[in-house]
């Protein structure tokens, strides 16, 4: 018998200056206003029954949210009163085989004492997907972990494989998107985990009367998932690196199971090209250390640390003119290569030429949400336009989580990240660009941010609890700003 689960949420937000705090909006599956505003959302879903041999189970989540704007602004956004449609899916497991049909999250980890907290992590745990953005429908296939031979169940595989369509407004409209995820886990002692793995996405097809037209073919798919160029009919990017915009995130993770508790410690690595998957980009990534008790009724049950870094994308030369030398053993016939020597930096994360919106979606950022879309500074940022990919990816971060549970009885998730922001290389946030220079010998100014939430629920009578937030900004990237929330859950 499938448990059933039915949860029903009302939600107000309020600020002092506009749009509302970081930590308000972000890794809330874009469900929140960005002004002052309100939200109502109804949620029911059913679990896999263990007992039988096909399992299956379903979820939906839907409602609204009320923006009253921005009355303050040049140009004053009007109220707006949004239809939301979070998740809608049904799934199918057999064995370790499982697929999801629809709209579903992506898994997110590092809660604390409650899971409709959220993560305390700013990527829960997957620098690609970090819950920051609105649901793509489409498929995934699933293998649960999977023992490899003659390892003597010591060494697992696992992973999935899935296709989305895009349903917002952007540069490539109708950009369709390939994700791959594969990990291999290895049981070094009883207590002590290693896995190892990689999570792959792909932006491809889509439309835009200034771009050559990708068509969403088998032969363009089967380039897509193998990672080739594109033939001679795509363009010239296309056929010099791999077809479409790729790129993802590869993961180191170290988990230890004490008794009574889990120390995990993970390095989370973003790549653009050949260079970032090759390493060729250390020290980037979000580092993270998490450490949790399975006594979640503690004051301190959960806590986790991470240093967000990703100023290197592999140096700051792309390239260089070739010596003649070196044209004598090359290829005339390939004129790119024969007259540029490749070094394969400024990676620029999560940006494309032609897929400009990048990895983003209804103007949010898919993965860490501490690199900001553009409009971010300038406040121009509008989750309805077209956003044309990310201004900030060059970051320095420290952020601290900590949750559990008040007087062992109400939970709540304290987080704290302070940031340093550089903008990207070809278009700093102060000072000169460090193209072409040799690596520190340009000093860079960073726009310094801090940005605090402090949230919990408050049980009120059985099934029904106070929400609330106390949410602040202060720095020069985002307004200084304080916000709250407060609103009721009723869950079933």
């Amino acid at each position: 018998m499938n448990d059933f689960i039915l949860s029903l949420m009302m939600l107000g937000a309020v600020s002092s200056a506009d749009p509302l705090p970081f930590w308000a909006t972000a890794n809330q599956w874009g469900l929140m206003p960005e002004h002052n505003g309100a939200i109502a959302l109804v949620q029911a879903s059913t679990q896999y029954d263990p007992d039988a041999t096909w399992q299956w189970r379903w979820g939906i989540s839907a409602g609204a949210n009320l923006d009253l704007g921005n009355p303050e602004a040049a140009s004053p956004r009007s109220t707006r009163f949004r239809p939301l449609l979070d998740e809608a899916y049904v799934s199918l497991k057999w064995n370790v085989f499982s697929v999801d049909l629809g709209m579903k999250h992506d898994p997110i980890e590092f809660y604390g004492a409650s899971r409709t907290l959220g993560s305390l992590s700013t990527t829960g745990g997957h620098i690609i997907a970090s819950g920051n953005t609105r649901t793509m429908p489409g498929y995934t296939l699933h293998l649960d972990p999977v023992p490899i031979p003659l390892t003597g169940r010591h060494a697992w595989i696992y992973g999935s494989f899935g296709d989305y369509k895009t349903l917002d407004n952007r540069y490539m409209a109708g950009a369709l998107v390939h994700r791959t995820k594969a990990f291999l886990l290895v049981n070094i002692t009883p207590r002590l985990d290693f896995r190892i793995g990689l999570d792959h996405y792909a932006l491809w097809a889509g439309s835009n009367p200034k771009e050559t037209a990708m068509p969403a073919s088998f032969a363009n798919y089967f380039r897509v998932i193998t990672g080739h160029s594109a033939g001679k009919s795509g363009t010239l990017s296309d056929q010099l690196n791999v077809i479409g915009d790729q790129g993802g995130g590869e993961l180191l993770r170290f988990d230890y199971r004490g008794d009574g508790w889990l120390a995990v410690a993970q390095h989370d690595i973003p790549y653009n090209d050949g260079s970032g998957m090759g390493f060729q980009n250390f020290p980037d990534g979000v580092n993270t250390l998490a450490f949790s008790w399975d006594d979640k009724e503690r004051w301190v049950s959960d806590i986790v640390y991470e240093f967000a870094y990703t100023m290197w994308q592999s140096g700051t030369f792309h390239d260089r003119p070739t010596t003649e030398e070196e044209r004598a053993h090359l290829d005339p016939a390939d004129q790119y290569h024969y007259w540029h020597a490749i070094y394969g930096g400024l990676d620029n994360y999560f940006n494309n030429g032609q897929y400009r919106s990048g990895w983003t979606y209804f103007g949010r950022m898919i993965g860490c949400p501490l690199l900001s879309p553009k409009g971010t500074r300038a406040g121009t940022w509008n989750p309805d336009g077209i956003t044309l990919g990310i201004e900030n990816n060059r970051i320095k971060a420290h952020h601290i989580g900590i949750g559990g549970k008040l007087w062992r009885v109400a939970p709540y998730r304290l987080m704290v990240t302070w940031s340093r922001n550089y903008g990207t290389y070809s278009a700093p946030y102060k000072g000169k660009s460090q193209i072409g220079e040799p690596w520190g010998t340009v000093h860079e100014t960073p726009l310094h941010q801090v940005s605090a939430a402090f949230t919990g629920e408050v049980p009120v009578r059985r099934h029904l609890d106070l929400t609330w937030g106390l949410f602040a900004d202060r720095g020069q990237l985002l307004p200084d700003n304080f916000g709250c929330t407060v609103g009721l859950r009723y869950t079933l």
